[in-house]
């Protein structure tokens, strides 16, 4: 419930999470002999340390950990996860990341036996169903990109770009050609330049232009016989649709290059425009933004990769075969694979999240997913273009970015002070300075799975920030334990461990 709190003679409207200020840590409520499991004193004796070299044992003194009991450690870890925002818990507008409600129904069919009691290294005729599902899941990829050979083995999303520009540096090598270099747009993800560096090319930024769109007479220039692939978000990271794409494909594949579709924004166009149809001869996807996978926290990913008929044969291995003779699926590395980027087959739960996810909804359920993703993105764009500056038009696709830019000349409050304001009202900040070519940028993306009344109260906590003090924004978060961290110096310096001096 929203609360009144005083802080410095001034009145604050927000949500109460002062009690998570009570989250002691591990150290400071250690007791001497409390423990989880107390063993026994040892009855065998002490022949010393002959057993191993001497190298391999720690100091003399034990390291100061902490000694608490079961309920203390679970308490504290539960009062901690109260600190944290998420999907399950708060309204999560990240733009350009899609944090899309994760179905419990999928989290359970993942957990079971048969898949998550699997291993890696069992006979392909034990695992004749997961096979299936995988083989399916394919196909099901392949339809919905238009483009026909898909690899479910790299990682991520980042990790499939790499993979797809290591297939196409490949192909090129395969047919004779010296193709060395990447374009990509200024606005394009972080990922774009830092996959095609890794991949061994060299990496050409297109300027930003006005439109939000791709310069084509800049494009034109740029393309040569040097030119191996122009990398690309469609729709983009303004959220706009890309009104020139087949011409883009034109440029580049008349001059022998390629096409790569950056797949982070799949959710705008399910069932509504394929990459393949459009120009695009590669493509990744991320299973978390698409196929509602969990998202981040360093867990494990996947980012399967569809690419024309023609790249197949070079894809990562291994893919999933039908083999007629023996009636039985099958992993097999293609005639002129990159080989593995990554070990096994790749994060088998995570691929049957989005297996079942395709299966529920099936293909009319998938249009219908993206068609309210446009719309709720749209909604919430209605909602506060005239507190924020909307750059790039007054319509978009799944997600749009809005600007700061204004109101911070006028009354000093950037686009973080508005993020860190929005804490206050028990909403995780949208993206905010990116993209780069957007001045103050706040990217919002209310994914398809959000009610009217969440987009109608987060966008009535963003029109209310706006016409608060500035000192008031400028000094949020005033509900958090803890108001504005050194970002920079938490990273560089982290505090590791704890210990009775650090009290002083």
């Amino acid at each position: 419930m929203p609360f009144e709190l005083l802080n410095n003679n001034r009145w604050i409207v927000g949500y109460d999470m002062r009690n998570q200020s009570a989250v002691r840590s591990l150290f400071e409520m250690s007791y001497p002999g409390r423990g989880t499991v107390i063993y026994p004193e040892c009855d065998v004796p002490d022949t010393g340390r002959q057993w191993a070299p001497e190298a391999a044992f720690l100091a003399d003194e034990m390291p100061e950990l902490p000694e608490i009991a079961e309920p203390d450690v679970v308490r504290h870890f539960v009062n901690l996860s109260t600190l944290n925002m998420s999907v399950d818990s708060h309204f999560y507008p990240l733009g350009s990341c899609t944090m899309k409600y994760n179905p419990k129904r999928h989290e359970r069919l993942a957990r079971l036996a048969q898949a998550s009691g699997s291993h890696p290294y069992q006979p392909e005729d034990q695992i004749q169903g997961l096979l299936k599902i995988f083989f399916e899941l394919q196909q099901m990829l392949a339809e919905i990109s238009g483009l026909p050979a898909v690899s479910l083995h790299p990682a991520a999303g980042a990790q499939g770009e790499l993979a797809a520009l290591l297939t196409a540096s490949a192909w090129f090598r395969h047919r004779g050609e010296q193709r060395t270099r990447v374009l990509f747009p200024a606005s394009a993800h972080g990922t774009n330049p830092a996959s095609a560096a890794l991949a061994g090319f060299e990496c050409v930024q297109l300027k930003a232009g006005t439109s939000g769109f791709v310069d084509l007479h800049e494009l034109s220039q740029q393309v040569d016989e040097r030119t191996a692939v122009f990398m690309i978000t469609n729709p983009n990271t303004l959220g706009l649709f890309e009104r020139d794409i087949a011409r883009i494909a034109d440029i580049l594949h008349a001059a022998g290059g390629l096409v790569y579709i950056d797949g982070a924004n799949m959710n705008a166009i399910l069932g509504k425009a394929r990459p393949g149809d459009f120009g695009g001869d590669m493509m990744h996807y991320n299973v978390h933004k698409t196929f509602t996978g969990p998202h981040g926290a360093g867990g494990p990913g996947a980012g399967p990769i569809a690419v024309r008929d023609f790249l197949g044969d070079f894809l990562p291995s291994p893919v999933v075969r039908f083999d007629s003779g023996t009636n039985r699926y099958v992993l097999r590395s293609p005639a002129h694979s990159i080989g593995q980027v990554r070990t096994f087959f790749g994060n088998v739960g995570i691929l049957l999240r989005g297996y079942f996810y395709i299966r529920t909804l099936g293909a009319k359920g998938l249009r219908e997913a993206s068609e309210n993703a446009v719309l709720n993105a749209n909604y919430l764009l209605s909602k506060v273009a005239d507190v924020l500056e909307i750059p790039h038009g007054r319509r978009c696709m799944h997600e749009f970015v809005a600007s700061a830019r204004q109101i911070k000349n006028r009354q000093g409050v950037t686009a973080m002070d508005i993020a860190k304001r929005l804490l206050d009202y028990g909403y995780h900040a949208p993206t905010v300075y990116f993209p780069l070519v957007v001045e103050e940028a706040m990217m919002m993306e209310p994914t398809e799975t959000e009610s009217l009344q969440t987009l109608e109260a987060f966008a009535n906590a963003i029109r209310l920030i706006c016409s608060e003090p500035a000192e008031l924004v400028k000094g949020a978060p005033h509900s958090t334990p803890v108001c504005r961290p050194d970002e920079v110096a938490a990273a560089r310096k982290p505090v590791l461990c704890w210990s009775a001096q650090q009290q002083d």
